[in-house]
């Protein structure tokens, strides 16, 4: 779909012939691109080029403020109805005391009944990478403490010197 500012409108059409819808939807069938420039003229209304890759080219005669007006409302209902679902890091290391791994857990509740996904990070450093069972162990506490609200979308896996795990949120029925 073209947005707005790319339309093709009337002396801007310069196609040999165009199919031509006319103002209340009938087809008025193909003929040169003048000829619909004046049948539009004649109403008053614009021709628009609104299929430019159909063979021929699709044109329809209708007021193009107007047309504009109703396609602005269209995209603007169409973002309002779209969800932006963000994804939110918390990071942890192997080693951490568990007051701190209660509050991280708080703000991956908050995150998640946000509707926010929530990616959990364990970063070894050094001779941590040693034992990555430990990263592990710590991943599937975090899920403990947040099953309830949250399914896993990715299992934890290591990336280079992390250890991932992405939740989402429960889907609600």
């Amino acid at each position: 779909m073209l947005t707005i500012s790319e339309h093709i409108i009337n002396e801007q059409i310069r196609d040999k012939e165009v199919r031509v819808i006319g103002e209340d939807g009938e087809q008025l069938g193909i003929m040169s691109s003048k000829e619909a420039q004046l049948l539009a003229k004649e109403a008053n209304l614009d021709l628009i080029k609104i299929a430019p890759k159909a063979n021929p080219p699709v044109c329809k005669i209708i007021d193009y403020g107007k047309y504009r007006y109703e396609q602005a409302k269209r995209e603007k209902e169409n973002r309002k109805k779209q969800t932006v679902i963000s994804v939110k890091e918390i990071r942890l290391s192997p080693n951490i005391e568990s007051h701190d791994i209660n509050t991280k857990m708080n703000m991956a509740k908050k995150f998640l009944s946000n509707g926010d996904k929530v990616k959990v990070v364990v970063r070894f450093r050094g001779r941590e990478m040693a034992h990555t069972e430990f990263g592990r162990e710590l991943l599937t506490e975090c899920y403990a403490k947040l099953e309830e609200i949250a399914d896993i979308e990715s299992q934890p896996k290591i990336e280079g010197k992390n250890m991932v795990m992405v939740l989402m949120p429960k889907k609600t029925k």
